[in-house]
């Protein structure tokens, strides 16, 4: 029987280390959570459950095995896994201590939406991505600078058919335009590469390595989609568009349209598995 004067006395210091590691390890659980890094965690605990297992129960080979496997499964761990392993750091690194609330951001995005519509109108493909808090200048930086105050306008002259800038991706930061022509990584993801074209496959992919949101017009179709975090909604209407860009921006979104600008003939919401490649 144990005795409850054999224990460690616990210390404030021990109460603090105790409380701050279960707060590390949930707050990792929660950007893990829904992403193939949970399936990575649960990979590694199944090897350190097995090899302590096979320790406890004698089994002297499969515990051999278990030793020498696990540190090349580590390294093999980071080299297949890198970029999963790179976005949840990220996302880790942007949580707000205690549940902080997000500042509001400024309503300059109104024109993007508009701008969309008026491309989807007209089947004029363009890839839009709005920057949040992951800086994406190794991405502006392959393009065009602009530097330019983002408005329709722009956003229109920019993807014109046949003009210098409308191949490559735009990428606009609160209140201006960064860079046009800008070359964008594209998604691994093998299940999508038969199921998109060039553009949704640059939306998909920029979205795994930051925090964005990308907004793409199908030159095929004039279908508008968004993808963030690694996932894509296509079909949008421009009212549907207009709340995506609200939440990323963490505001209500604003129903109010320009005169020139008339909503697009998108087609209804269809799931990723049975959206067309856009070329």
């Amino acid at each position: 029987m144990i005795s409850l004067e054999n224990l460690p006395r616990l210390s404030f210091t021990a109460v603090l280390d105790i409380l701050l590691v279960a707060y590390l390890i949930y707050q990792l659980l929660l950007v893990a959570r829904g992403t193939r890094a949970a399936h990575i965690l649960l990979g590694l605990l199944v090897l350190g459950g097995l090899y302590y297992a096979s320790r406890a129960a004698g089994l002297e080979t499969l515990h051999s095995i278990m030793g020498n496997l696990i540190p090349y499964s580590m390294l093999a761990i980071l080299v297949l896994f890198q970029s999963e392993i790179r976005r949840t750091l990220g996302r880790l690194g942007r949580r707000r201590i205690f549940g902080a609330a997000q500042v509001a951001r400024s309503e300059s995005y109104d024109d993007v939406p508009l701008a969309a519509s008026h491309l989807s109108e007209s089947r004029t493909g363009a890839l839009i991505v709005l920057e949040r808090d992951i800086g994406l200048r190794t991405f502006i930086e392959s393009g065009v600078a602009l530097d330019a105050q983002l408005s329709y306008d722009l956003l229109l002259a920019i993807f014109q058919r046949g003009g210098p800038l409308h191949d490559g991706a735009v990428i606009v930061q609160p209140n201006k335009v960064a860079a046009a022509a800008c070359f964008l990584p594209l998604t691994v993801n093998p299940a999508l590469a038969g199921k998109f074209g060039t553009r949704h496959r640059a939306a998909i992919g920029v979205t795994e390595e930051s925090d964005c949101l990308a907004i793409v017009v199908s030159e095929q179709d004039g279908r508008i989609s968004a993808a963030s975090a690694g996932q894509i909604e296509v079909g949008l209407t421009e009212e549907r568009l207009r709340e995506r860009v609200a939440q990323f921006a963490g505001r209500q979104p604003r129903l109010a349209m320009a005169p020139s600008a008339s909503p697009a003939p998108v087609g209804r919401l269809l799931p990723t598995s049975s959206a067309e490649a856009d070329q």
